[in-house]
C-alpha cells in the first residue's frame, strides 16, 4: 500500500470527514481539493513540496511572494553576498599589513547590490525551476487564509488571475509562511523614514552615519558590514551586552572586535523617542546611565527582532493556537492542535534558522512518509553570527550548564595562540568549550574567530558522534589547520 495512502487512514480520524467538515459549510463546486497544500515555498516548505508530490500526493505550494523564503530573498544568501563585500573592503584596506601596498580603496555600494541581486535572483530561479519540473505539484501564487480547519481561500497575485479568489480543500496543510522585521513601538519612529534588514539591502550609497536600533545578530552583522563598506556606525543596545544568550566573555569579546572595527556601541541604552533635526538628521534620544541623550545620524537600522507572518492567516477559522506573539503552537512532530495541519520554520517561533527550517522538512518528511519517529526533541541547534571573524556555537553555553547545576569544566583558549590564525592575521576572538566532568563528553561550544562557524560544526560532530575532549586533544590533525587548534585548546581549563 502507498505509504501515504496507509498513513492518511489512521484511525484518529477519517480523510472524507476531515474534508467534508470544512465543504459542507458552503458551496464548494468551485473548491480545488488537494491531498496536500503547502503555505510558503521556504527552505522547508519547497522540498517538502516537492517530497509529496513525488510521493504521489496531490500537492500545491501557494507563496504570496518570492520562492525560496527568507533565506534566499532577504536572509542568508544577499547578507552573507554583501558581507564578502564588506569583508573584500576591509581586507584592502588591511592589505599593507601584508606587505602589498593598495591606494584609494572605496565602495561602490550599486555594485555591491548588484552582485547581491544577481546571486539571490540565480538561487530564486533555480528554486523556482524545481518546483516547476515536480510532476503533481502546483504552484499558486497568491495569498493565503483559512476558511476552515482543512480549507483555504488563495487571493491570487499571479498576473494571469489578478485579484481572482480560489478555495482550495485538503487532507493535510503545512503552515510555512515565515517571519518579517518587528517594528518597535517607539513614539516618532513612524514618521521617520527608516530601514530594516530588507530595506537596507537596496540601499545604493554609503550612509554617513547609520544608527542601529538593536545588538542582536542582525544589528551585529549589519553594523560592521556598513563600518567597512565605510559608514561610521553606533549600535544602540538596550542590554548591558550584545548578543543576548551568550556568556558574558564571549558576549564581551564580540564588542571588543567592534569597537576594533570602529563601530560606537551604546550599551544599557534604552530608545525612547525618534525624529529629526532641523538639518534632515535622523534622531534616537535614549536613557543611559548618564542620563538622557540623544543619537544622531543620516540613516537609521531597526533590527528589533522578528515577528511571524501568521496575521493575514486567518488562523481562528481553522482553530489552531498561538502563542502572544502569534507564532503557531506545535508539538515536537511539529502538529499543531489541529489534526493534519502542521506549522514548520520561522512561524513556530524559536530558533529561526535556515537549517533548522529544512530539519523540520525532514521530520515530516521521515514520519509522513517514511513511516518514522523523528521529533524535534534533542535537536543539536548549531548557528553562526556571520560577523568578521566567526561566531559558532552548539549546544549548551556555561551560563545554561551552571543553571542546571551541571557538574562542568570549561576548555578557554584565545585566537591569538592558534598558529593558522597568526599566520593569516585573522587572531581576534576566543574558543570556549563547556564539557561534562564526570564523561568527558562536550555539552557546547563558543568559537569566535577565523572561520569559527565550521571549528563549531567540527566539534559539533564530535557530540553526536560521542567523541571526549581528551580523545579530541590527542587526535592528531594536519598542521597548520584551524582543527590542530583542538589539541591546545583541551590542555587550558580553567580553574573552577
Amino acid at each position: 500500500m502507498n505509504l501515504f495512502r496507509s498513513w492518511l487512514m489512521q484511525p484518529i480520524t477519517d480523510k472524507e470527514t476531515l474534508v467534508n467538515s470544512d465543504t459542507s459549510r458552503g458551496d464548494t463546486s468551485h473548491s480545488s481539493r488537494y491531498d496536500a497544500v503547502v503555505i510558503g515555498a521556504g527552505q522547508g516548505g519547497s522540498p517538502l513540496a516537492i517530497a509529496l508530490a513525488e510521493a504521489g500526493m496531490k500537492t500545491a505550494v501557494i507563496e504570496r511572494e518570492h520562492v525560496g523564503g527568507t533565506c534566499i530573498n532577504v536572509g542568508c544568501t544577499p547578507t552573507k553576498t554583501m558581507v564578502a563585500s564588506a569583508r573584500a573592503a576591509y581586507g584592502a584596506r588591511r592589505a599593507s599589513e601584508y606587505g602589498v601596498n593598495v591606494s584609494g580603496v572605496s565602495v561602490d555600494m550599486a555594485a555591491v547590490r548588484r552582485r547581491k541581486q544577481e546571486i539571490v535572483e540565480s538561487w530564486r530561479a533555480g528554486g523556482e525551476g524545481r518546483l516547476a519540473a515536480a510532476a503533481g505539484l502546483d504552484l499558486l501564487r497568491g495569498e493565503a487564509a483559512f476558511s476552515g480547519p482543512h480549507s483555504l481561500k488563495v487571493r491570487m497575485t499571479s498576473s494571469n488571475y489578478p485579484n481572482a479568489v480560489r478555495s482550495l480543500v485538503a487532507e493535510r496543510i503545512f503552515i510555512n509562511v515565515g517571519a518579517r522585521p518587528s517594528v518597535p513601538a517607539l513614539p516618532g519612529l513612524a514618521s521617520v523614514p527608516y530601514l530594516d534588514s530588507t530595506s537596507v539591502m537596496e540601499l545604493d550609497v554609503v550612509p554617513e552615519h547609520l544608527l542601529v536600533l538593536g545588538g542582536g545578530y542582525v544589528g551585529v552583522e549589519f553594523g560592521q558590514m556598513f563600518r567597512r563598506f565605510g559608514s561610521e556606525v553606533t549600535l544602540i543596545q538596550r542590554r548591558d551586552a550584545l548578543l543576548a544568550g551568550e556568556d558574558p566573555d564571549v558576549a564581551e569579546a564580540v564588542a571588543a572586535i567592534l569597537r576594533g572595527d570602529g563601530v560606537g556601541l551604546a550599551l544599557e541604552t534604552r530608545p525612547v523617542q525618534v525624529g529629526t533635526d532641523p538639518d534632515g538628521q535622523v534622531t534616537v534620544t535614549a536613557e543611559t546611565p548618564l542620563g538622557r541623550k540623544t543619537f544622531r545620524g543620516s540613516h537609521l537600522l531597526v533590527a528589533a527582532g522578528r515577528v511571524p507572518n501568521t496575521d493575514a492567516l486567518n488562523l481562528s477559522a481553522a482553530g489552531i493556537g498561538t502563542d502572544a506573539r502569534g507564532n503557531i503552537l506545535v508539538n515536537d512532530r511539529l502538529e499543531t492542535g489541529v489534526f493534519g495541519v502542521y506549522a514548520m520554520g520561522d512561524v513556530k517561533g524559536g530558533p529561526a534558522f535556515t537549517h533548522i527550517s529544512y530539519d523540520d522538512y525532514r521530520i515530516l518528511r521521515t514520519n509522513l512518509l517514511e513511516g518514522g519517529t523523528a521529533s524535534t526533541r534533542d535537536r543539536l541547534v548549531p548557528y553562526v553570527v556571520f560577523m568578521d571573524p566567526q561566531l559558532g556555537r552548539v549546544g549548551l553555553t556555561e551560563t545554561e550548564a551552571r543553571e542546571r547545576c551541571l557538574d562542568i569544566r570549561v576548555a578557554k583558549m584565545p585566537m591569538s595562540w592558534v598558529a593558522r590564525a597568526l599566520e593569516v592575521g585573522e587572531s581576534r576572538g576566543l574558543m570556549k568549550v563547556v564539557v561534562d566532568a564526570h564523561t568527558d563528553l562536550i555539552l557546547g561550544a563558543a568559537v569566535l574567530g577565523m572561520e569559527g562557524g565550521e571549528i563549531a560544526a567540527l566539534l559539533q560532530v564530535a557530540m553526536m558522534g560521542g567523541v571526549t575532549a581528551s580523545e579530541l586533544s590527542e587526535t592528531v590533525f594536519a598542521h597548520p589547520t584551524l582543527a590542530e587548534s583542538l589539541n591546545n585548546l583541551f590542555k587550558n581549563w580553567e580553574e573552577r
